[in-house]
């Protein structure tokens, strides 16, 4: 794991305390939240964090209060799509101290979406350590209810003032925070896509790239218009092997055996929850296989009786249950109230990132005190 030794000290925070100012805001929005009702990605904590990149550094770095952003409408981003985000939670622990959950897994991410597109890196004491200044600083806004989070969104985007098809040489990088509920409140039905196409070999599909998402925007709505909830998504070429599950990672659980698509073209995520899921799963004792996977493998496998379950995912989800999932002429259906796995999974990661079991891979970043 990157950075394991300050994880496990704290210093970027101290690092970043030294570069970031802080800009209080003078009236917390935090008394108009009602946590029991918490929705996903609605609502926002009081602070944000904002950065520059003046093409050779990164500078003017501030936590201040929760506001729109200043951009022209010539933005290098808004015309040719550098964009890159990452999706990251923060919990309480039984004493209620805040922790990040793999943060410096999707920091590595970030930075290799960024290469992709052709974007800086963001320093450490930028990334880890602002993030966790900003939580510091909105540490009540981290919910407690079970199933519930303080959602971290990054962002960086071009912003060079300029039409012209190029890189940028200015940049963005944001951070903003969203008291959140679960993702899916319920089973998922799936519609294998064989028409549309999510991300091709050599393309940008293993990058966090905000022009994955608005590309399957469109085959998503005509899903949901015939009763789904989602896409799961196939390879390209024969239409065959499976890659995402709307945009989570998939796994499916036949026998005793967790099978996962490999990362191995290039266009699937590597997902940040897949990591830590295939882990609980060995701990589980599960056999677990990280290799091509087929549509008609998991139609033979309900076939013969051995599909136990199919799940996705994903910081948003978590787990997230499949109940159907149509491919042609096949339908399958599957008990999510029977996914002993699915369950046990969830149980353990619930517990690993709220400080209720013990943290044996290392996976929380425990957020320092640093607000006064």
């Amino acid at each position: 794991m990157m950075g394991v030794d300050k994880l496990m000290e704290n210093k970027v925070g101290e690092e970043a305390l030294k570069k970031i100012k802080v800009t209080r805001t003078k009236n917390s929005r935090i008394g108009e939240i009602d946590f029991n009702n918490l929705i996903f990605g609605k609502q926002y904590a009081d602070h944000m964090l904002v950065a520059e990149f003046d093409g050779k550094e990164w500078k003017h770095a501030e936590i201040l209060p929760f506001g729109p952003l200043s951009v022209s409408p010539s933005n290098a981003a808004w015309h040719y799509g550098q964009a890159i985000f990452e999706g990251i939670k923060a919990y309480k622990d039984q004493e209620g101290n805040p922790m990040i959950f793999r943060p410096y897994d999707n920091y590595a991410r970030f930075n290799s979406s960024a290469e992709r597109m052709g974007m800086p890196e963001v320093p450490e004491w930028l990334f880890i350590g602002g993030m966790e200044l900003l939580i510091d600083l909105d540490r009540k806004w981290v919910p407690t209810n079970d199933g519930c989070s303080l959602y971290l969104r990054p962002f960086m985007i071009a912003a060079d003032e300029f039409i012209g098809v190029r890189p940028s040489d200015t940049y963005k990088f944001v951070i903003i925070n969203s008291p959140s509920g679960p993702y899916f409140n319920k089973p998922i039905k799936l519609l294998v896509q064989d028409k549309y196409i999510r991300a091709f070999p050599g393309g940008v599909g293993a990058a966090k790239a905000a022009g994955n998402y608005g590309g399957v925007m469109y085959p998503t709505m005509q899903a949901r218009k015939q009763g789904y909830d989602q896409i799961l998504w196939v390879d390209g070429l024969e239409f065959k092997y499976l890659q995402e599950c709307g945009t989570m990672n998939v796994f499916a659980i036949i026998g005793n055996t967790a099978i996962t698509p490999d990362l191995n073209q290039g266009t699937i995520l590597a997902g940040v929850t897949r990591a830590a899921v295939m882990s609980v799963l060995e701990d589980m004792g599960l056999e677990v296989e990280e290799r091509p996977v087929s549509i008609e493998e998991l139609v033979k496998a309900n076939e013969a009786g051995t599909l136990r379950e199919v799940f996705g995912t994903g910081t948003a989800a978590s787990v997230a249950y499949v109940q159907e999932l149509d491919y042609k002429e096949h339908q399958i259906r599957l008990d999510p109230t029977r996914y002993e796995v699915g369950n046990e999974l969830l149980k353990r990661l619930d517990a690993i990132r709220t400080g209720k079991a013990e943290d044996t891979h290392h996976w929380n970043y425990k957020v320092g005190t640093y607000s006064k």
